[in-house]
This record gives C-alpha cells, sequence and structure tokens, in this order.
C-alpha cells in the first residue's frame, strides 16, 4: 500500500475522531490538535501494515491489509482522541 493512503486513512480518520468525539475543544482556531490527532492515524495505519507484513498476516495490497489499516487509524486515534482535553 502506498504513502498516499496511508495519509489518506490516517488523516480522514484522525480528523473524524477529532471531529465527532464529543468533549471541550477549547478555543477553535487552534489547529494542532486536529492535526496531531491525523498524524496519530497516519502513524497507527504505517505502523499497522508493516507489523502484519513482518508477521505474515498479510502481503503488501492485499483487502486485510487496508482493513487493519483502517481499523488501527480509527481505534488508535479515538483512544488519543479521548485521552487528551
Amino acid at each position: 500500500m502506498g504513502f498516499l493512503a496511508f495519509l489518506v486513512i490516517g488523516g480522514l480518520s484522525g480528523a473524524c475522531a477529532w471531529f465527532f468525539y464529543p468533549g471541550y475543544r477549547g478555543s477553535r482556531g487552534s489547529l494542532r490538535k486536529p492535526l496531531s490527532t491525523a498524524i496519530v492515524g497516519v502513524v497507527a495505519a504505517i505502523v499497522s501494515s508493516y507489523a502484519g507484513q513482518y508477521l505474515g498476516f498479510f502481503q503488501s495490497g492485499q483487502m486485510l491489509e487496508w482493513l487493519s489499516s483502517i481499523f488501527a487509524a480509527c481505534a488508535v486515534t479515538c483512544v488519543y482522541t479521548a485521552s487528551i482535553k
């Protein structure tokens, strides 16, 4: 899976987790928190993909790689968003 796909999957899941998580957001002008959740989502998607390939669960480009990247990015960004103030 290409780097662009990691950016799209992780970025979208991070932005959605930040947008849909109910809670205190602080000032509306701050771009640091949504950007940090998007970066965490990208890193989670990359780590999930490479860890699955290293452990032999799938090869690059298979559907399971996509699903694991999406699931990992969503799960990690939701936990990260819930833990920050």
